[in-house]
């Protein structure tokens, strides 16, 4: 029997996946020995840093993940990053195989003037803000005025203006970052634009999403029916499946009874941001719409339109995701997940991606190296294994059980490391 030493950088719903593909691949003439490194001290990428903390059901998929982890072949090497503590190179050295799964963490940027001033920021950096990623604890978010503007077409900026949006105290109950949520009840913002620059039409939400968010108790939304009826249009008579309802989910909105809360949250499509103005932060931003230049007053504009890989050492990358052939990048590397094939598809779409990649990559394998593993590059270094961050998610759940919450997250990285016990 051949057993087959594999590292995998990134422990996200990508990385999970490729592991669990390696792990069906096994049989009585071939093992894996699988290493997951992650630079954060907890597992699960944006499942617990990028779901909407309202949408807790998204996040049942950990329990996917824990059984990954613990089928007996697979070693967790968390706050360990790749460029940092350790080199492609040397893992290329150790392992048989080396897979990138570190996913697209920049925010792609509009690229108009103003974008750079203090009130505009990304979904990038506003997402783990509000979802305890140790990296982004203490942006500062400006919060002190009426209006907020999010700029994109997809379930991210949806998310982003529903954060923004709704009442803050129905996140008391998720597991929102504690910080976010007392930074979020002192919010002035009152009302929140989420700007398309195509038609509804076009728009990547998807029709579960659009059909919530009637659901929000306190917070007006609204749609307004002629964008919709001239989407319906443009559709045709034979629109896509998922065109289609979408815009059924869109229509429900636009002809809905009108509400009277405090809070609105308004799409508006066609509208092209085309300069952000303000003297020492944001305070209007100008698009170009069918009837000509429009001014928006506001204090916030959260761009979301879209996420491009962190570019590593060592690897090759074109539009902002890792050069790949079908997942395979160079001798003895691969890609999975968004960091292969860019920022599109939903958490379940990495399990068949992975499963692809795993089956290219077992195909390839020759003799295994029996060359030593990650331990022999640490040495001292604080590492967190999964005994550490079983310690960690039962402290974070046992914080929050009084509170009726799924968990408390910890959003410090030393007061992470310190609960691990290292």
């Amino acid at each position: 029997m051949a057993t087959y030493t594999i590292a995998i950088v990134g422990a996200g719903p990508a990385g999970y996946f490729a592991a669990q593909a390696l792990q069906n691949l096994q049989n009585e003439e071939l093992t894996f020995a699988i290493d997951v490194i992650e630079r954060l001290p907890t597992p699960w990428g944006l499942v617990r840093s990028g779901v909407a903390p309202d949408h807790p059901k998204i996040k049942t998929v950990s329990k996917v993940f824990e059984k990954i982890a613990t089928a007996g072949n697979l070693r967790l090497f968390g706050n360990v990053e790749l460029g940092r503590d350790v080199n492609l190179e040397d893992l290329k050295s150790k392992y048989d195989a080396v897979v990138i799964a570190t996913g697209t963490s920049i925010g792609r940027k509009l690229g108009i003037a103003g974008e750079g001033m203090p009130g505009s920021l990304s979904a990038a950096e506003f997402v783990p803000w509000y979802n305890a990623h140790p990296d982004f604890k203490n942006l500062e978010i400006p919060l002190d005025c009426d209006t907020a503007i999010v700029i994109g077409a997809g379930n991210v900026a949806m998310d982003v203006a529903r954060m923004l949006a709704l009442n803050p105290d129905e996140l008391d109950p998720t597991d929102t970052a504690t910080h976010a949520i007392a930074a979020l009840k002192k919010s002035q913002i009152r009302k929140v634009y989420i700007c398309a620059r195509r038609g509804s039409e076009n728009a990547s939400f998807t029709s579960p999403e659009l059909r919530e968010l009637p659901k929000l108790e306190h917070t007006n939304v609204i749609m307004h029916k002629e964008d919709i009826d001239e989407a319906i249009l443009a559709a045709g008579d034979e629109p896509e499946k998922d065109v289609k309802n979408n815009l059924d989910a869109m229509r429900a909105i636009a002809e809905a009874d009108p509400t009277h809360h405090e809070r609105t949250l308004e799409f508006l499509f066609h509208h092209v941001p085309k300069e952000i103005l303000g003297s020492d932060r944001v305070s209007e931003i100008v698009f170009s719409t069918p009837t000509g230049e429009k001014k928006i007053p506001a204090g916030l504009v959260i761009t979301a339109i879209g996420y491009e890989a962190l570019p590593l050492e060592g690897l090759p990358y074109e539009k902002g995701k890792v050069l790949n052939a079908d997942g395979h990048v160079s001798e003895n590397v691969y890609v999975v997940g968004w960091a292969k094939r860019g920022p599109s598809g939903v958490i379940g779409t990495n399990k068949s991606d992975a499963a692809v990649v795993m089956q290219l990559l077992a195909a390839s394998l020759k003799e295994p190296k029996n060359s030593g593993d990650i331990n022999d590059l640490l040495a001292a270094h604080p590492v967190i294994t999964q005994t550490h961050w079983e310690a960690i998610n039962q402290a974070e759940v046992s914080q929050g059980e009084p509170l009726g919450k799924p968990r408390i997250k910890f959003a410090d990285r030393d007061e992470l490391i310190e609960i691990a016990g290292l």
